[in-house]
């Protein structure tokens, strides 16, 4: 019998109604969280291919997707149902630690351990979005568990778990290669390991496991490797580049300091463990959490890559409790309570991004959630323009990010896209093309009229003329558009109905630049405003400045402002260089408009009649004149 601290740790004590408490409080917090939560743009993607049903898919083995087919399928078409099966799953992904930890270290240690799967900002929040992450952690430790019990003694019901495992993760990402081969290496590195690979039942487990990457070969063998292409080879640099050192930091933080020094404590201490299934723990969460690491200094930085140790905090998570017991009551204390305000901020963060209030005043910060915001804003625009447009308009995107998100929206998951870098970039593009969803533009339209939506802030400030340009090739001049600016513009999305073939020079939304003041800038209540502004085919006729949403003052509009062409060489406004504006903004008899910060934009009006309001920048108003 053993014992810890004097505490005997087959007994469960309070732990074990802590556990329960903590997991019903945390599965309560992110249903409701689930049920407000926008839906971020991978998720309606998942739900996209969900809708059309395949073993796999460009991005992605199947099993995300039916994960989401299944949800809406049982609770229809609601963020929440779409989360429903990775809510669940994740809702079980503590209780098979318990399981885990209780059986190689005692009852006790497996409620803590428990526990603080459930603490673990990255494990605690799975499921809230329906993302692979929930399927693979089970995964993960349906593999734990097996190999602990193989370490133990061989038998059927260890190798079918592990089977189940393997088959599990090679439906669900990719990225589970890192989990098996680390595993592989674990057991070869240990003289029970070998032992359990001399068995034949061990490789009928590998060799089912094996299988289920049977259907993601054979659609990346069909598709000229597209899938692999991009997972191995297209988004990752694979030259070395100093980011990898933001691993240990950006780590921390979100496993909480403390927390992340004593699961690294735990795996330390366990690679010299006499018991096999904890050396096994050790080796197979460190050498996945190292090998991430040292990937992160050859990897894609561009996107999102801070969840991807996952797997390895939840080997060690089992080694833990042993390892804090033999800390001083005051820092364990201080693990659990830093651990409990890391799940608490991240909830948080989805909570405020679920509070259109508190996600607008975000709006110039680098962190603003752009992938959750203003799809519920743009879904009903959308609405009002078909009611405006002839029976039978046909809804296009100009990026599968819009077109996912309206899909699931509207109920289509058939609207088609235009190409977009966006589509490449996340590897996209194979997909919907295969799905036929690909359009080349007004070719392929002939006289149907057309809803085109543009997610105009996807694209970066510098190449956003460009993008415009490349419109136009697909769809001829665009007409004036119906601007929809959410959170102060950060989010921008520009609706054009096209009722037949145009003709004639590219005819673009306008482009603007506040020069002074410059966004933040603190201002008195008499200020003035300068920049350019233009509009490709047609050009402006004025100009006009905005105070949340308010006209405060009229623009000079049409001021020299040479060079601005070096920097636009594609423009063809005919009023070039005559495009800069100036105005002068008096507050003292503005009623309404206290000291603190305001949003100054711009409102265009083209010589097309377009009327196009800019995005807002902040500005700080004293009160003095």
């Amino acid at each position: 019998m053993r014992y810890e601290n004097g505490l005997d740790a087959s007994r469960p004590d309070r732990s074990q109604a802590a556990f329960w408490c903590l997991w019903a409080v945390v599965l309560l917090a992110k249903v409701l969280i689930a049920a407000h939560l926008p839906l971020f743009v991978d998720e309606a993607f998942y739900w996209q291919e969900g809708q059309h049903l395949a073993a796999a898919y460009s991005d992605l083995p199947g099993l995300t997707a039916w994960l989401a087919r299944l949800g809406v399928e049982i609770g229809g078409n609601h963020p929440l149902a779409l989360r429903a099966p990775f809510l669940l799953i994740a809702a079980g992904v503590p209780l098979l630690l318990v399981r885990i930890a209780s059986r190689e270290f005692g009852a006790r240690n497996g409620w803590l351990a428990g526990c603080f799967a459930l603490l673990l900002p990255l494990a605690g929040s799975l499921g809230l979005l329906a993302l692979p992450d929930a399927a693979m952690a089970l995964a993960t430790l349906l593999c734990v568990d097996a190999g602990a019990r193989l370490l133990r003694e061989v038998s059927a019901a260890a190798a079918l778990e592990l089977a189940l495992g393997l088959a599990i993760g090679a439906l669900s990402h990719y990225r589970f290669i890192a989990v098996i081969a680390v595993g592989l290496v674990a057991l070869l590195l240990l003289v029970d390991g070998r032992r359990v690979l001399r068995d034949v039942r061990v490789w009928t487990a590998i060799a089912f496991g094996a299988s289920a990457w049977v259907p993601l070969l054979a659609w990346n063998f069909d598709n000229a490797d597209a899938g692999l292409r991009f997972q191995l080879v297209d988004r990752h640099p694979w030259a070395f580049h100093a980011d990898g050192l933001w691993f240990i930091a950006v780590q921390a933080l979100l496993v909480t300091p403390l927390l992340f020094i004593a699961l690294a404590h735990a795996g330390w201490r366990g690679r010299t463990s006499a018991m096999p299934a904890a050396r096994y723990f050790a080796l197979l969460g460190g050498l996945v959490v190292l090998g991430f690491f040292a990937l992160g200094f050859f990897a894609d930085t561009e996107r999102v890559s801070f969840h991807w140790p996952l797997p390895g905090y939840l080997a060690l998570l089992p080694l833990l409790p042993a390892a804090l017991a033999t800390w001083p009551r005051w820092s364990r204390l201080l693990t659990w309570a830093m651990a409990g305000i890391g799940l608490a901020a991240i909830l948080g963060y989805y909570v405020a991004v679920s509070v259109p209030q508190l996600r607008a005043r975000s709006a110039a910060q680098k962190w603003y959630p752009s992938n959750f915001a203003g799809w519920d804003a743009l879904a009903d625009a959308t609405r009002r323009q078909l009611r405006q447009m002839p029976a039978g308009t046909r809804v296009v995107a100009d990026n599968f990010k819009v077109g996912a998100e309206l899909g699931f929206a509207l109920g289509d998951a058939n609207i088609a896209v235009l190409d977009h870098p966006l589509n490449s970039k996340h590897g996209r593009a194979p997909q919907l093309q295969l799905w036929g969803l690909q359009t080349p533009g007004r070719q392929a339209w002939g006289a149907t009229p057309v809803l085109l939506v543009v997610g105009a802030s996807e694209v970066e400030y510098k190449h956003l003329l460009r993008r415009y340009h490349d419109l136009c090739a697909m769809v001829g001049p665009l007409p004036p558009p119906t601007v929809l600016n959410i959170d102060h513009g950060r989010q921008r999305f520009l609706l054009f109905a096209l009722d037949g073939k145009r003709e004639g020079a590219c005819t673009t939304p306008a482009m603007a630049w506040i020069d002074a003041p410059i966004g933040g800038a603190r201002v008195g209540r008499v200020f003035d405003v300068r920049g350019w502004a233009f509009k490709d085919g047609v050009g402006l006729s004025r100009v006009e400045v905005l105070l949340d949403g308010r006209i405060v003052a009229p623009a000079r509009y049409g001021l020299d402002y040479d060079g601005l062409q070096q920097s636009w060489k594609i423009s063809n406004d005919p009023q070039h260089p005559r495009v800069g504006f100036t105005a002068a903004v008096d507050l003292r008899s503005e009623r309404g408009i206290a000291a603190g910060q305001h949003w100054l934009g711009l409102r265009l009006h083209g010589r097309d009649g377009s009327v196009e309001d800019w995005p807002e920048q902040p500005v700080e108003i004293s009160g003095a004149d």
